[in-house]
């Protein structure tokens, strides 16, 4: 993710969503890491890691948006 860590962790303790957007973020993450480490993917297994990285992009696009708010609101 490409969000500065101290940012991230202010995020994260002033906003419970934001919290718990990131949080889902990571487990899907780990998800879609350990499809990756199989050798092989049944076709039921390939639409189920598809699935889980439009959740993860849906999450990360949240995710930087709400970064992205504040900092254009600073002039």
């Amino acid at each position: 993710m490409d969000i500065e860590p101290q940012l991230l962790e202010k995020m994260k303790s002033e906003s419970k969503e934001f919290k718990k957007l990131y949080e889902e973020h990571v487990d899907l993450k780990s998800q879609v890491e350990n499809l990756n480490k199989r050798k092989f993917l049944t076709p039921e297994q390939e639409l189920e890691k598809k699935g889980i990285q439009k959740q993860k992009l849906k999450r990360k696009q949240k995710l930087n948006t709400a970064t992205s708010l504040p900092q254009s609101n600073t002039p």
